[in-house]
């Protein structure tokens, strides 16, 4: 029996993005590392199913089954901004393999100066490949811009580690496997705003409910950024926190200290095991479309507002991008969420990334 495909909308999530939970499904479905090893010919065969959906000129007899796998592994594999095939690296679905094998090897080689060093480039090397990758083809970051940004978040992970790895010599053993850890987050915090760095200038675009576009502002972008950051320093987070734990412990068996060859796979694979989860979990912490108090934006933006606006307006909304990932876009409207941030982080981080935007500019 052939399925009734009328009203069938191949861009509308297939899970409520108004709840965690539904998000997670969302990520734990396209960030699905199977989705690596599929052939290019099965790719190939999923764009064009999803181009053919977008025109309602599907096969006879095609499955919602098969339409919904198509667009998993369309939005897997290609950019939803150009429409290419991404590089395997690059793509999100390959955060678990790329990830864990990087994440193992900086917990395992952490002691000498030359492994800490070369991990802490190969990790930015991989996310500056990541965010190249997936860049927002609608903002277009300059190759200065892309090289700054990975060669400072590189220097800040490698300085951050050195440093902290020269500091913890006569503290206990497992401060120092937390050293990784303290290198990734900073530069993250680093990283990220700099990729940015034109959206916390300029500003990005807020909206209405009904999708118009009302303006720029530079504090809904500090916000959106500050999203990406915690996300991004959250997905590592559990595995290079208790990893450490757990393996300074393991390595004080008996047995263990006979294999000591096996200890560095071992990490690799428990990485895993927390990436699995992870990496959807941390894509999946903030809403995608974000709801935005007006009281909270530009004074001169919200003079704009009441002098255009011909009703009240409370909230406007604004799509967070996770790297320059546009999971989303064209989504309903009805996903959205409130933004509540503690005082600390609705004040200090803000002003962080315009002062570091502010000395890039200049």
């Amino acid at each position: 029996m052939e399925a009734d495909l009328t009203g069938f909308n191949i861009d509308a999530p297939r899970w409520d993005q108004r709840t965690f939970l539904g998000r997670v499904k969302h990520f734990l479905n396209i960030t699905d590392p199977r989705t690596v090893f599929v052939s290019e010919q099965e790719l190939d065969w999923a764009k064009m199913m999803v181009e053919k959906s977008r025109m309602g000129v599907v096969p006879p007899g095609t499955q919602v089954e098969q339409l919904l796998y198509a667009k998993k592994l369309y939005d897997s594999a290609f950019h939803p901004d150009t429409g290419e095939k991404m590089n395997v690296i690059g793509r999100m679905s390959f955060q678990l393999p790329g990830g864990m094998i990087i994440t193992g090897f900086m917990l395992q080689f952490y002691r000498t100066m030359p492994a800490v060093i070369f991990w802490q480039w190969v990790n930015q090397s991989f996310n500056a490949l990541v965010n190249y990758t997936n860049r927002n083809a609608a903002s277009p970051i300059s190759v200065r811009q892309m090289t700054l940004s990975y060669f400072t978040a590189t220097t800040t992970a490698v300085a951050t580690a050195v440093g902290m790895n020269m500091l913890t010599k006569k503290a206990p053993p497992l401060v120092g496997r937390w050293v990784p850890f303290a290198a990734v987050a900073a530069a993250n915090c680093v990283n990220i705003p700099m990729m940015r760095q034109q959206e916390l200038i300029q500003g990005i675009c807020v909206k209405d409910r009904n999708e118009n576009e009302i303006g720029h502002s530079r504090r809904a972008a500090a916000i959106g950024i500050t999203q990406v950051v915690i996300s991004r320093i959250t997905m590592s987070a559990p595995g290079m926190i208790l990893l450490p734990v757990i393996m300074e412990r393991l390595e004080k068996l008996h047995f263990m200290q006979k294999v000591k060859v096996l200890h560095a796979p071992l990490q690799v694979m428990l990485c895993g095991y927390f990436l699995i989860f992870m990496v959807p979990v941390a894509c999946g912490l903030f809403p995608q479309k974000c709801e935005l108090p007006v009281s909270y934006l530009e004074p001169e933006l919200q003079d704009t507002i009441k002098a255009n606006s011909s009703s009240l307006l409370d909230f406007l909304f604004f799509y967070r991008q996770l790297l320059f990932w546009k999971c989303l876009e064209g989504a309903p409207g009805y996903l959205s969420g409130i933004i509540y941030f503690p005082a600390p982080l609705r004040t200090t981080i803000p002003l962080f990334l315009f002062f570091c935007c502010g000395k890039l500019e200049n």
